[in-house]
C-alpha cells in the first residue's frame, strides 16, 4: 500500500522518517510556512548584497580567505569554484540509501529559513530525489570540521550539471542525467554554494540508518538470548521483574520483560527448575543488564541525532527577524561523532556476549549436547567453524572500539584547528552493527540446532516462534556443508526483521 507523502513542517522529523525516504523512497512535501521562511530569508540576503554589506560567505572567500572580498559580478563564479575544490572525496562510492538519505537531510536543514537560499535550490534536491537521481559520493575526505565538506560538494555538483550520479542503474554524467529527466542544471546564486555544503549530513544520514539497524539489533539479541537460555537448559530466575526493577535501569527492565515473555511457561525450563544449578553463566544471567545497558545507551544516541536532523548546521545564518547574518559553528560535528562513538559501545556488547553463548552451545562439557552440534563429530566438524567467525568479528571489533572523535587534526592553515572526525565515527558504526547482525545470527543459527536436539520438549512460545522462523529459511546442519551462505543469509535475516516479527506474532512486541 502506498504510503502517504511525507510533509516536511513544523514538527520535527524522526530517524524513522529518514529511514522512510532513504530506503522506502516515500515521497515529501514541503508545508507552505516552510517555504514562507525560506523565501524571507533570500530576500534578506538579496537586500544585504545591494546595500553593499559584507558578510562570511556571501561575498567573501572561505575559511581561512575570509578576508578576501569577492566583487558582485564574480559571486556566481564563486559558487561554482566552491563546489569543484571542496569535491575532494576519495574511495568507493557510498551506498544510493545513504546518499538518498544525505539529500533529504540537507534539504530538511535548509527549510528551516536561515541559510538564505532561493526556494529552487531546495526544489532541485527534493527532485534529485523522487526522480532517484543520485551523485556519485566517495566514501572519504571529510573530517567533521566545516560539516561534510567534501562529501556535500560531490552531492552538490550534481546540481549545477557536474559531477557524476546513478540513474537507472547506471553510472553516468549528471547533465545527462538531469537532461533525460527534463531538468536544467542550476545556476547558483550568493551564499548558496557554501549554504550546500556546510552541515553534517553525510555523518548524520550514516548515524540514522545505523541506529535504526541498531534498534532491530537489540530486539533480535533478546530473541537469540533466549534460544540460548533454552537451549542451555537455563534458568528463568534470572527474569524476576522484581529483580530489574531493583535497578532502576529502563533498558534492562525493558530487556527482561522481552526475555521473559519470549519463555514464559517453557516446558523445557520448568522441566528442571529444581535441578542443582541455581545460576547460569554471566552470557546468560546478565542478558538483560547487558543488552539493557546497551539500549539505554541507542536511545540517548537516537535523542542526539534526532535533534541534530531537524537542525540548521550551516554558516552564516541569516535571522530577517534581527536584521543580522551572523557567523558561527553549527557546522562543527561534535554532536552527531561523540554520539556515535559512544554508541558504537552497543554493538560491541552486544557481540561479546552473544559470542560467549555461541561458544556455550558447542562446548559438550557446558551444553551436554554432542560436541559442535554434530551427531557424527569427527568425521563432520558440525558447527565448529561458525564460532570461530563469530570469535574473529568480535576481535575485530576491539580495533573499532577506538573513538574516532578522540582525534583531531587542524585544517584550513589552522583556521579549522580542531575537527570532529564524525564521519569516521560514522563509518565506523555502520561496519559494527553489521558486525553485530553477523554475530547474532550465528547465535541463532546455533541454538536452532540445539534446540531441535533438546527435542520433543516443547518451549516458550517466542522461542518456538524463533526456531520455526529460522528453519522456514535455513536447513539444519545435518552433515558438513559450506556455511558461508547460511551466516550471511541469517544476518540479512535478522537485519530485514523478520525473526523479530516472528517472535512478536507469538508474545507481543519486542520493545526496542
Amino acid at each position: 500500500m502506498l504510503r502517504e507523502p511525507l510533509e516536511v513542517g513544523l514538527a520535527p522529523i524522526t530517524i524513522a522518517d529518514v529511514v522512510d525516504v532513504s530506503r522506502g523512497g516515500r515521497k515529501i512535501t514541503v508545508s507552505g510556512e516552510l517555504e514562507g521562511r525560506v523565501r524571507d530569508s533570500r530576500d534578506f540576503v538579496e537586500r544585504w548584497i545591494r546595500d553593499g554589506k559584507v558578510a562570511y560567505g556571501v561575498n567573501t572567500g572561505f575559511g581561512s580567505l575570509a578576508t578576501v572580498r569577492i566583487s558582485h559580478g564574480e559571486i556566481e563564479h564563486l559558487q561554482v569554484n566552491l563546489l569543484r575544490s571542496h569535491a575532494a572525496g576519495v574511495g568507493e562510492p557510498l551506498s544510493e540509501e545513504l546518499v538518498r538519505a544525505m539529500l533529504f537531510l540537507r534539504a530538511v536543514a535548509l527549510l528551516q529559513g536561515c541559510s538564505g537560499i532561493r526556494f529552487s535550490v531546495i526544489v532541485r534536491l527534493l527532485d534529485m530525489l523522487e526522480r532517484r537521481i543520485h551523485p556519485v559520493v566517495p566514501c572519504q575526505g571529510s573530517v567533521g570540521a566545516s560539516g561534510d565538506l567534501a562529501p556535500l560538494a560531490h552531492l552538490a555538483l550534481a546540481l549545477i550539471g557536474e559531477g557524476e550520479v546513478f540513474h537507472q542503474g547506471c553510472r553516468v554524467p549528471s547533465a545527462e542525467a538531469l537532461r533525460a529527466e527534463g531538468l536544467e542544471p542550476l545556476t547558483l546564486e550568493a551564499k548558496e554554494g557554501l549554504a550546500l555544503i556546510n552541515g553534517t549530513q553525510a555523518m548524520a544520514a550514516h548515524g540514522c540508518l545505523a541506529l535504526a539497524d541498531l534498534g532491530v539489533a537489540l530486539r533480535s539479541a533478546d530473541v537469540t538470548a533466549c534460544m540460548s537460555l533454552e537451549a542451555l537448559m537455563g534458568t528463568d530466575a534470572s527474569l524476576h521483574p522484581m529483580l530489574h526493577e531493583a535497578r532502576r535501569q529502563q533498558g534492562q527492565i525493558a530487556s527482561a520483560d522481552n526475555m521473559r515473555r519470549i519463555v514464559a511457561g517453557s516446558p523445557l525450563i520448568s522441566s528442571h527448575r529444581d535441578c542443582d544449578r541455581v545460576q547460569d553463566a554471566y552470557s546468560l544471567r546478565c542478558a538483560p543488564q547487558v543488552h539493557g545497558a546497551a539500549r539505554d545507551v541507542y536511545r540517548w544516541a537516537c535523542g542526539m541525532l534526532e535533534r541534530e536532523i531537524n537542525a540548521v548546521t550551516d554558516n552564516p545564518l541569516v535571522f530577517p527577524e534581527i536584521g543580522g547574518i551572523v557567523s558561527g559553528g553549527n557546522f562543527h560535528g561534535a554532536p552527531v561523532a561523540l554520539a556515535l562513538d559512544c554508541v558504537a559501545m552497543a554493538p560491541i556488547y552486544l557481540c561479546n556476549i552473544s559470542e560467549r553463548r555461541t561458544y556455550r552451545l558447542l562446548d559438550r562439557a557446558v551444553s551436554g549436547l554432542p560436541a559442535f552440534l554434530t551427531e557424527r563429530g569427527g568425521l563432520h566438524s558440525g558447527l565448529m567453524l561458525a564460532q570461530y567467525t563469530a570469535a574473529a568479528l568480535t576481535s575485530e571489533n576491539k580495533t573499532l572500539a577506538w573513538p574516532a572523535s578522540a582525534d583531531t587534526i587542524p585544517t584550513s592553515a589552522g583556521q579549522e584547528d580542531h575537527v570532529s572526525m564524525g564521519m569516521g565515527s560514522a563509518r565506523k558504526l555502520m561496519r559494527l552493527v553489521e558486525h553485530a547482525f553477523q554475530v547474532l545470527g550465528i547465535e541463532a543459527l546455533c541454538a536452532a540446532q540445539a534446540l531441535e536436539m533438546r527435542e520433543p520438549t516443547a518451549f516458550g512460545p517466542g522461542t518456538q516462534a524463533a526456531l520455526k522462523a529460522i528453519r522456514g529459511k535455513f536447513r539444519p546442519v545435518d552433515e558438513d556443508r559450506v556455511l558461508s551462505g547460511d551466516l550471511q543469509g541469517t544476518a540479512h535475516f535478522l537485519r530485514s526483521g523478520a525473526l523479530v516479527r516472528a517472535v512478536e506474532a507469538a508474545c507481543g512486541a519486542i520493545v526496542g
